[in-house]
């Protein structure tokens, strides 16, 4: 057993390396909210995912610390939390391919 899952997973990182390295439209948005939206509209924008309390309240205490970070720190920030890793990835001629007997 152990075997057939360490072959199994040596299968899936050769046959399917080239994840897709773009960063979701969504993903950004909501990171770029969590930084420059006030408090109020922040709220209106995570409430349509229907959070539990616990986590809006979290959210919001991680918000309270990165709202005293100066704008300019949070916009450099904003931008290492949404790199574009497009750059990494192989030329299609590259690819590996197995034959399963």
């Amino acid at each position: 057993m152990r075997l057939s899952v360490c072959l199994l997973l040596v299968m899936l990182s050769l046959c399917c390396y080239q994840a897709n390295a773009v960063v979701c439209p969504a993903v950004v948005s909501d990171i770029i909210n969590f930084f420059f939206l006030p408090d109020d509209l922040l709220k209106l924008e995570i409430s349509k995912y229907n959070p539990p309390p616990e986590a809006v309240a979290a959210k919001f205490e991680v918000k309270k610390c990165t709202d005293q970070i100066s704008s300019e720190n949070r916009s450099l920030l904003q931008d290492i939390l949404v790199i574009d890793f497009s750059f990494m990835q192989r030329h299609n001629s590259t690819h590996l391919h197995l034959r399963v007997c």
